[in-house]
């Protein structure tokens, strides 16, 4: 099935369903969405192929019109791809910045350099790809995801955020333990020199 968004191409669906299913790879329940409405609703936008169009659940800004994402996964992501899908009036959020491996962001980081940014269209139809640079995205446990909106507008919406990628497992570094020696045993020494010594008398 094809479709056109706001950036005048037409889009061919193909299999992008069974191409965006690394939302089962994000560890939903430490998701955290800073500046949402209502809490909770930012982790929602994640969810299967066939659900992105459902209206009924999304996260909208609460004081102004951006929204930050920490997104956790619970292994190691090449991410390749992202569809977004916001809200077809003012609420629309018009660019997103990406950030790796940054665990923790607040909005006071958002100023720092993304790995990438893109220019938002209208897709209400969850069909317009943007592309990654896969060099940059190749080893992500943690995606940070800047949202903003339009000069004068105080809100955004998000009903959807598909990613596209490669999934492993993350490595688990063993534990080892070592004991040290501090100073030399010199009282063991002491008492092999001693038995030397009376053996040779």
């Amino acid at each position: 099935m094809t479709h056109q968004c706001s950036c005048g191409k037409i889009h061919d669906e193909g299999n992008l369903g069974m191409e965006y299913s690394l939302y089962t790879k994000i560890d939903i329940q430490n998701v955290e969405c800073l500046n949402e409405c209502q809490e909770g609703s930012g982790a929602t936008v994640f969810k299967p192929w066939e659900d992105r169009l459902d209206t009924s659940k999304y996260v909208e800004s609460d004081m102004d019109n951006d929204l930050l994402f920490n997104i956790p996964f619970t292994g190691n992501i090449k991410l390749k791809g992202l569809i977004v899908i916001g809200s077809e009036n003012d609420f629309q959020p018009n660019k997103v910045k990406l950030y790796k491996n940054r665990p923790y962001m607040t909005l006071d980081d958002v100023a720092t350099e993304p790995e990438q940014e893109f220019e938002l269209c209208i897709d209400m139809h969850g069909i317009h790809e943007y592309s990654l640079k896969i060099v940059k995205f190749s080893s992500v446990y943690h995606l940070s995801l800047y949202f903003t909106g339009k000069e004068g507008v105080n809100k955004i919406k998000i009903y959807y955020i598909g990613l596209k990628g490669e999934w492993s497992p993350g490595h688990q570094h063993g534990v080892t333990i070592c004991t040290y020696e501090l100073r030399p045993q010199i009282h063991e020494q002491s008492q092999d020199h001693d038995n030397v010594d009376r053996a040779i008398t």
